[in-house]
């Protein structure tokens, strides 16, 4: 101990000393401690140097400083050094300099005041502190609360929260918050919203039980403890309050500077509203009871909202207006009662002066008689045994009297809304659990004490015990937990201090016996005291001076109490009589009301003795006595000791927390701290108490893991076992001499108090020894370089020098020789005259020179005499020297003969050496020979294996060349076998020719006829063509210069547009995504809306369901039952109504008609539904038979189009031919030709193109035939509608057209030409009336620009003339009405041009269906007329293809069932990812949705999609947390719907397409609108994939983010105190980085199985990745012990690997680095330079994604790991806050974890081929049939 002392206690060591101003002083020791020294030698904080004498009698040293790594620590118990100073310096250092106002002691929160609003009481502030362990973030009340409401959970134990502190340290503001954080958490388990109503008691009790003091503007002057009950799935469902000792005399009493109750002055505030016009009520200054203070107003305080506030609340707890109105009325006649005057009759009587204008207000607020009250004011009833008589009141008590009664009514009024408040927060569930909120004044001392002050500190006595015996116990627990020994803690025990005022004969039990003496008084009550306790016990005491008071000696101070007026109190009478009168007011029931039970609790008006009296007396009074007993209550005392009493059983029986408020100073100025007043609070308030009990045990524990963790560095590489348990015992036995310092645990070690100090002390001194050496290193190389780099410029600078200076020298030289000369006579003449003069001087000097030699002289002789003694000593220092070089020389000369004798023994060792040598050289020659036979051994060898070589490559040589010739050779033979075969083909070619050579021929005459036909229609048509033409040109030139003009105008318009339209783009992204946002939050909304209202129909289908004798139904069934009401929406909705009427019995009415309006809304738009499909249909029936008119006018000018095609083709058909005669000319002319024989290339490539040619010539042969027939049948069609029914007949199919000899023919030539003409003719009327309505839509156009112009001109100058916010809120609200205007109209034309193209399919379709018939028709009755005429008739047969798969399932509608439950319902997403292809579910619905197109089933279509959706929405719900199921169904909703969009036939969705897919289009069904509910579903599944991923990865981010240390070593764990935090060493179970990335690979292999978008998969990504960065932000923002540079590298590793992960899965562009800036911002912020105006600079430029607040709370939060760091100082802090100042930025200090980024589902469209899809049997799906 002593050698700690001393190594403690030495120069430079931080200690703390007493000091009357700042309680402590710090100072530090200028010379070492040593042991039995009487003080030490200190020098103060400002340079002053002390002398601090240490007792004689204990030696007690100072208190030694924390290391200053642990200066500002989150709790007190983590200090090494538990004392008052170091509790106090932490105290100061975290709220003024970190502005932290919570700190830890042990189990206590310390709340200190900051007299200001503070940002940490939000929403997002409770979100993070829900669900975290207490010791995991920063100190907080949410922390108190969320630990509370967890063990409740837990334990299923009812908790309490104790909160207490002196006037103005913010009791009632934590009260408030914890219950506001209960109110967030939990929720209600009702509609009636309990958690409001909570809440909105705060501000009734505030505005009739808070006032303002001197220390504080909103003091409670009473204590509460409120109850706030839980049902069993811990939601609240009412609360309870109780109410303790309300300060009564603040009614009619206030002292300077204070006020009375906040309700008078809300009320006299509020007195001009009509309401209150009837109270008679005007300024506070007015009424005695509101001026006494002189302070009516609250600076910052509104008292008129106040009032507001308070009626609101009201309003909400159920109290109604006229109850409200009735309480206000009470309250002024309060005041109007206290206005009252009484004055002086005589000196034993008084009187009120009549008509009184006071008086009678309160007599007509309160319904009573004037008389009748101004009678009992100023007299009183006494009774006697025989009579009663009445007695006049002297002016000084009928004052008290009229005093009394206001604060007896102000007293049952408060309690009579105390009640009913209460009644409000009741509900009829069953309590399971309850969690209380004590808030209750602290311990007082003031300089006049009375009795509320006794009764304040008697309960702070009764709480201290109840804390005193808890920390006891914890404390106990905790040792035998870790199975340590333990001995009792020597802690203050308070009981006798509490017997002294509770106990037989106590100071309670005599006053309420004086109170019942006829003459008590407090000056008999006084002696009795004195009499009983003065020499008994030793905590009461009589003061010197007086009397009239006594001393007791509480926990906290000694306090002295004036007994006058303790009986008064302790009585509380108020005069019967007056509340007679008040109870007999007809007109006003509440009062009447309030005082119902007064017959119970009134006390005796004129006798003393019937005061009050013990209620446990034994004898029953008689019948006489029967009036009297029942006029007995309680005293205040006995009522306050009962209630007390009830309250420690309450506590008692719950698991209590422990809130101290604290004062910072007295003048309510922020952060500013007062040491004096604190230390006082803190030694009340049991602070310091925790702080001894805990110092006298072992407060420092740590597990074994974080001390090897943090004294790695003292340990030797020996001593480090794989034992870490028996590593540390080890290394401690050799630090800590002492063993009684430190305990050894099962899984922690316990140490004594300022051990972890020492030890702390030999790391950094270990540490500085290893930072100095690897100073001296690096400084020394760096120096070395420096000193190279020097020397090499030093040379190079010296070269060039020494050349300068050479030049220089040769130039001086010469001039030196010439000036030699001159000098030479100019020096003789000097010289000369200079010697003249020396002459003269020197025989003047001479005198007095030789008189100055003899004084030398004189000088010399006395020197000498002096140096002889100088010389004597330093030979004797020279012979010393002597001796030690001889010395030195004989160590020498020993060194030299050892080394001669070395040498010696080198040289026979030599020797020895040599003679080897020669042994070695005769047997040189030896080994040389041998080598050389050993080599050409080796030479003989590999010339033996390169000629083995050499035949074994001839033998494989030849092998592959012998195989090689008999390849050729059958190559060969089947050359020759092909070439006979190519013959024989030729033979068949020449024969194919001759054939096509005929036809060819008959084509030709065909052509000549049609060509002389075209040549007379050509001509015609020129004619006509010239005409149009011209009247064209003239069209065109107006249309030019309309144009013109309309580029003009837009032109001008653009260029006002373009500005603003690059603008509103960006706007408009903005403004989409968050349109996105709300609509998708929206449909979170919906679909939690239709969960719950699917419990509660499943709530009431099991109530039904649940009778005696009820039949269990099949759970398949069921399903199946409920799936069966899918088949139609009508059925849906009359079903979902009729179990609304259902449900509606059991739940709240409110919901019911919510439930009924929403399913009247959905029929009604049913309805209209139907009625415009209805609409739609007639719509499309009459385009319909207008398209078949105009197609019939059509058709002439496609049979000209036709014709055309036709000479075309004939053209090409000629050009082919003549191409295979030039080929078979060739062919045969080199048919002898070695080129042309089979196999040769040249033959290759003609029979190639002849083998093309010939299938180009029956592709067009197969056309010219059908468009023949087709031209025939058509113009037949439209010249002959007689002969139409006898089209089959083969002669009118036979006919030549080409020949057109009869008359009749010709007419009908002529007439179809005519025919044509017209036709063209109006074509040309149609576009020039195209054309002029598409003026008039340019011309109406170019007026609505105009007018819109316009439009906006006045709109902006409105705007010009509003306020700035109005200003932009109008123009705002003016672009989401245009944008809203234009979205409708694009979604007009959008939906019109779908219409049109779903229309013109749909006719095309039919169209060329019939086209197709009437081809195939004629194709087989129809022959060409060369055919006829030069060979037999052959019919001409144009090749088809057979029918494939149309990539559709058909099944039956009873199977609807089946196909829902095994592929929606029953199916496992792992083997169908693992197996099948991706989407496949999507596929199959798709293709059975297809079929139910095909067949233009209407309602098999709506049936299917509406079971898809539901039944995917059911599975959901059933698994809604397994992250596979959610992704599988996410995967295939889009697949699903991206189906719907490749194949809906749009052609912005078919531009991927493949011929085969565009033939798969849906075509009888427009699904535009199921595409938006099933986009709506997506959006819903991806929101749930979002939190299901947030559920898994949430336990995972605090862990593997900030408390894992991924680089080991390089943040030291700092010690940590009772609340122990999670552990940053990776043990098992422990979640680190690597788990974080092992999970996000498992989500994004899952994703890619399952065969999510690309697209998809990176939102998701990025949303993780936000959740990532937000939660370790804002986990980083609210623990102080995160914040340290080493943390900033560990994070920035961390980021940097996330960073890897993306970029290994190639998602580096999606967006998700971006979100972790914040995160990377905050951790560079942790490790750069935070000193110097640059750094500021740096960190403002840099920290552009973090918001002022949070860059503030990280500086302020910044702490160093090792004494190395150096803290952020105020002033840095305060540079950064005016850097930041103009930041235009959101306040809040978190992130928001819950925000969602909205999804878009980008069109993916598929290259899979749907005919190709194959089911597997493991669907269960044989009942669908491929169509």
């Amino acid at each position: 101990m002593n050698r700690e002392l001393e190594y403690m206690f030495v120069q430079c060591a931080r200690v703390w000393i007493p000091d009357a101003e700042e309680v402590w002083k710090s100072a530090e020791l200028t010379k070492d401690y040593k042991n039995g020294d009487a003080s030490l030698q200190l020098m103060l904080e400002d340079g002053k140097s002390i002398e601090h004498t240490l007792d004689p009698k204990t030696k007690n040293l100072p208190y030694l400083r924390n290391p200053d790594i642990l200066v500002g620590e989150n709790d007190l118990t983590a200090l090494s050094y538990l004392h008052e100073p170091a509790v106090l310096h932490n105290l100061k250092v975290r709220f003024v300099d970190s502005k932290l106002i919570y700190t830890y002691c042990g189990i206590v929160l310390v709340a200190i005041n900051p007299y200001e609003t503070l940002p940490i009481y939000g929403s997002d502030i409770i979100n993070a502190y829900s669900g975290q362990n207490m010791g995991d973030m920063d100190p907080h009340i949410f922390a108190v609360a969320e630990e509370a409401y967890k063990q409740m959970a837990r334990d299923e134990r009812n908790q309490s929260i104790i909160v207490s502190g002196e006037s103005g340290a913010g009791k009632t503001v934590s009260a408030k918050y914890a219950m506001r954080y209960f109110a967030t958490v939990s929720g209600s388990a009702s509609e009636a919203n309990v958690e409001e109503k909570v809440l909105a008691s705060n501000p009734i009790m505030e505005a009739i039980g808070n006032a303002k003091t001197t220390r504080n503007d909103n003091s409670s002057r009473f204590g509460k403890y409120i109850e706030i009950g839980f049902d069993n799935r811990y939601r609240i469902i009412g609360a309870n309050m109780r109410t303790y000792l309300l300060e009564k005399s603040r009614v009619v009493f206030q002292a300077d500077e204070e006020r009375n109750y906040h309700i008078f002055y809300q009320l006299c505030a509020s007195a001009h509203l009509p309401e209150l016009k009837n109270l008679k009520l005007s300024s506070a200054n007015d009424f005695l009871y509101t001026r006494q203070g002189r302070s009516p107003v609250i600076v910052g305080v509104d008292d008129t909202k106040e009032l507001c506030t308070t009626r609101n609340a009201f309003t909400l707890l159920g109290i109604n207006e006229s109850y409200q109105m009735g309480l206000f009325q009470v309250l002024a006649a309060i005041l109007h009662l206290g206005n009252v005057e009484i004055k002086d009759r005589d000196s034993d009587s008084s009187v009120i002066a009549p008509n009184n204008r006071h008086l009678t207000a309160f007599c007509e607020l309160v319904g009573v008689t004037y008389q009748d009250m101004s009678q009992w004011l100023c007299h009183r009833k006494l009774k006697t045994a025989t009579e009663t008589y009445v007695k006049t009141l002297p002016r000084l008590q009928a004052t008290n009297a009229r005093d009394a009664l206001s604060k007896h009514i102000y007293a049952k009024l408060f309690n009579w809304i105390v009640e009913h408040v209460n009644k409000a927060l009741i509900t009829n569930v069953k309590q399971h659990s309850f969690i209380g909120v004590l808030d209750i004044y602290g311990f007082e001392t003031f300089e006049i004490n009375s009795f509320e002050q006794f009764c304040i500190n008697y309960a702070n006595e009764k709480l201290q015990q109840q804390f005193n015996m808890h920390v006891f116990k914890l404390e106990q627990e905790e040792y035998m937990k870790e199975q340590i020994p333990w001995t009792l803690i020597d802690f203050y025990d308070n009981q006798p201090c509490i017997n002294l005022i509770e106990a037989k004969m106590g100071i309670l039990d005599l006053l309420d016996e004086e109170c019942k003496m006829p003459k008590g008084s407090d000056d008999s009550w006084a002696q009795k005291l004195y009499n009983t306790h003065l020499k008994t016990c030793s905590l009461f005491e009589k003061p010197r001076m007086s009397n009239r008071a006594f001393i007791i000696q509480h926990f906290a101070d000694k306090v002295e109490y004036q007994c006058e007026g303790f009986l008064a109190k302790n009585k509380d009478t108020v005069n019967e009589e007056q509340i007679n009168v008040l109870k007999a007011s007809k007109k006003f029931n509440l009062l009447v009301e309030l005082f119902h039970d007064e017959d119970k609790a009134t006390s005796p008006t004129g006798q003393v003795q019937g005061t009050g009296g013990r209620t446990r007396l034994s004898i029953k009074p008689d019948k006489s006595r029967e009036k009297s007993s029942k006029e007995h209550k309680k005293t205040v005392g006995c009522q306050f000791r009962n209630s007390l009493q009830m309250l420690m059983e309450t506590l008692n029986a719950t698991t209590p927390h422990y809130v101290r408020c604290i004062k910072p100073n007295d003048f309510k100025m922020a952060f500013t701290f007062d040491p004096k007043r604190a230390v006082q609070q803190l030694r009340a308030c049991g602070v310091l108490e925790t702080i001894r009990i805990s110092a006298a045990g072992f407060p420092s524990r740590w597990t074994y893991q974080e001390f090897f963790s943090r004294y790695r560095v003292l340990m030797k590489q020996k001593d480090v076992l794989p034992d870490k348990k028996l590593t540390c015992r080890n290394v401690l036995e050799k630090l800590v001499q002492d063993q009684d310092k430190y305990q050894f645990g099962k899984t922690k070690i316990f140490f004594r108090a300022g051990q972890v100090a020492y030890l702390e002390k030999l790391r950094a001194d270990k540490l500085r020894a290893a930072c100095i050496r690897i100073q001296k290193t690096i400084r020394c190389w760096l120096a070395r370089k420096k000193y190279l780099r020097k020397r090499s410029s030093a040379i190079t600078i010296q070269r060039f020098t020494r050349g300068y200076q050479a030049r220089c020298l040769v130039k001086f030289m010469r001039r030196t020789q010439a000036a030699t000369v001159i000098q030479k006579y100019r020096r003789m003449y000097v010289e000369k005259k200079r010697y003249r003069q020396k002459q003269a001087a020197a025989l003047a000097m001479q005198t007095i020179l030789r008189a100055y030699i003899a004084r030398q002289k004189y000088q010399s002789l006395l020197r000498e005499h002096k140096v002889v003694i100088i010389q004597k000593r330093v030979r004797g220092w020279l012979a010393r020297c002597w001796y030690k070089r001889s010395l030195i020389a004989i160590v020498y000369l020993q060194c030299c003969i050892r080394r001669m004798r070395a040498r010696r023994e080198l040289k026979k060792l030599k020797i020895e050496a040599r003679s080897v040598e020669h042994f070695k050289k005769l047997n040189k020659g030896m080994e040389n020979k041998i080598m050389q036979l050993q080599r050409r051994i080796d030479e003989q060898t590999r010339e033996n294996k390169s000629v083995n070589e050499k035949l074994v490559g001839l033998e494989s040589s030849y092998t592959v060349e012998s195989e090689r010739l008999r390849g050729e050779l059958n190559r060969l033979r089947g050359v020759e076998e092909q070439a006979k075969n190519k013959t024989n083909q030729v033979t068949s070619l020449l024969e194919e020719l001759e054939k096509l050579k005929k036809e060819l021929s008959v084509t030709q005459q065909e052509k000549k006829t049609i060509e002389d036909w075209a040549h007379n229609y050509r001509d015609e048509m020129e004619k006509m063509v010239s005409e149009l033409k011209e009247q064209n040109g003239t069209l065109k030139k107006d249309k030019d210069d309309l144009n013109r003009l309309i580029q003009e105008q837009s032109q001008q318009m653009t260029e006002k547009m373009a500005r603003a339209i690059v603008q509103e783009t960006q706007q408009l992204e903005t403004d989409l995504n968050e349109e996105r946002s709300r609509y998708q939050n929206l449909l979170t909304e919906h679909l939690r809306l239709e969960e719950k209202y699917d419990d509660l129909k499943e709530a009431m289908a099991s109530s039904n369901v649940s009778k005696p004798g009820h039949r269990r139904t099949d759970s398949t069934h069921s399903s199946n039952e409920s799936e069966y009401t899918y088949n139609s929406e009508y059925a849906e909705l009359e079903e979902g109504s009729r179990a609304a009427e259902d449900v509606t019995r059991g739940i709240d009415t409110s919901l019911t008609l919510k439930l009924q309006k929403r399913l009247t809304e959905l029929e009604q738009e049913k309805q209209s539904l139907r009625n415009e499909l209805e609409n739609k249909e007639e719509q499309f029936q009459r385009a319909r038979a207008r398209d078949d008119a105009e197609f019939k006018k059509a058709r002439g000018a496609e049979l000209e189009y036709e014709s055309l095609k036709r000479q075309e083709l004939e053209s090409e058909n000629k050009k082919l031919k003549h191409n295979l005669v030039e080929m078979r000319q060739s062919l045969l002319g080199n048919a002898g030709a070695s080129s042309g024989a089979p196999g040769s290339p040249a033959y290759k490539v003609l029979l190639e193109q002849l083998n093309s040619a010939c299938e180009e010539l029956d592709v067009r042969k197969e056309e010219v035939l059908i468009l023949r027939s087709q031209l025939v049948s058509q113009k037949e069609a439209m010249h002959h509608k007689d002969e139409k029914e006898t089209m089959t007949e083969p002669s009118v199919y036979a006919e030549d057209v080409s020949k057109l000899k009869d008359a009749d023919e010709l007419k009908q030539a002529c007439i179809g030409l005519k025919d044509t003409n017209r036709l063209l003719e109006h074509q040309l009327q149609t576009q020039r009336r195209t054309y002029d309505n598409e003026v008039e839509a340019l011309r109406g156009e170019l007026q609505n620009v105009k007018e819109e112009n316009n439009r906006q001109q006045q709109l902006l100058a409105q705007n010009l003339q509003l306020p700035p916010e109005a200003r932009i809120e109008a123009s705002l609200q003016h672009e989401i009405t245009r944008l809203t205007n234009e979205n409708l109209d694009l979604m007009e034309q959008l939906e019109k041009q779908d219409r049109t193209i779903r229309k013109l399919k749909k006719q095309l379709k039919v169209y060329s269906k019939r086209i197709g018939e009437m081809g195939a028709g004629q194709t087989e009755g129809q022959t060409s007329p060369g055919q006829m005429v030069d060979e037999p008739i052959h019919p001409v047969n144009i090749p088809r293809r057979e029918k494939d798969f149309q990539g559709m399932l058909e099944y039956k509608k009873e199977d609807e069932l089946k196909l829902v439950k095994n592929l929606i319902l029953e199916l496992k997403p792992r083997g169908v990812a693992v197996n099948l292809i991706p989407g496949l579910p999507a596929y199959i619905l798709f293709m059975c949705l297809r079929h139910a197109d095909y067949v233009n089933d209407d309602q098999k279509v709506r049936t299917l999609l509406t079971s898809t959706i539901n039944s995917i929405k059911k599975i959901l719900k059933k698994r809604g947390d397994d992250f596979e199921t959610v992704s599988f169904w996410l995967a295939n909703t889009c697949r699903f719907l991206h189906c719907l969009k490749q194949y809906s036939g749009d052609e912005a969705f078919m531009k991927h397409n493949t011929s085969r897919q565009n033939e798969h289009c849906l075509s009888n069904f427009d699904l535009a609108e199921y595409r938006q509910v099933i986009s709506d579903l997506a959006i819903q599944i991806y929101q749930q994939l979002i939190k299901c991923m947030e559920n898994i990865l949430q336990p995972m981010i605090v862990s593997g983010m900030l408390e894992h240390e991924t680089i080991q070593g390089v943040s030291g764990v700092k010690p940590t105190g009772l609340r122990k935090r999670t552990s940053s060493i990776a043990d098992e179970g422990t979640y680190t980085l690597d788990s974080i990335l092992r999970q996000l690979s498992a989500f994004h292999s899952t994703m890619c199985q399952h065969g999510t978008d690309p697209e998809l998969i990176k939102q998701v990504v990025k949303q993780q990745f936000y959740i990532i960065g937000a939660v370790t932000l804002n986990n980083l923002l609210l623990r102080k012990d995160m914040c340290s540079w080493s943390k900033g590298m560990q994070i920035r590793y961390n980021v940097s690997q996330l960073e890897e992960w993306l970029r290994d899965k190639g998602l580096m562009v999606c967006g998700a680095k971006e979100t972790l800036e914040p995160l990377i911002q905050a951790a560079q912020l942790l490790q750069v330079k935070k000193k110097t105006d640059e750094d500021a600079e740096a960190i403002c430029s840099m920290c552009l994604a973090l918001t002022t607040a949070q860059i503030v709370k990280v500086l302020n939060l910044y702490t160093p790991v090792n004494e190395f760091e150096e803290r952020v100082s105020v002033a840095f802090i305060r540079t950064i806050q005016t850097r930041l100042r103009d930041r235009c930025e959101s306040p809040q200090l978190l992130m928001d974890t819950k925000m969602i980024y909205p999804v878009t589902f980008p069109f993916s469209p598929s290259s899979l081929a749907l005919e190709t899809i194959q089911i597997p049997s493991s669907l269960n799906l044989a009942f669908l049939t491929r169509v």
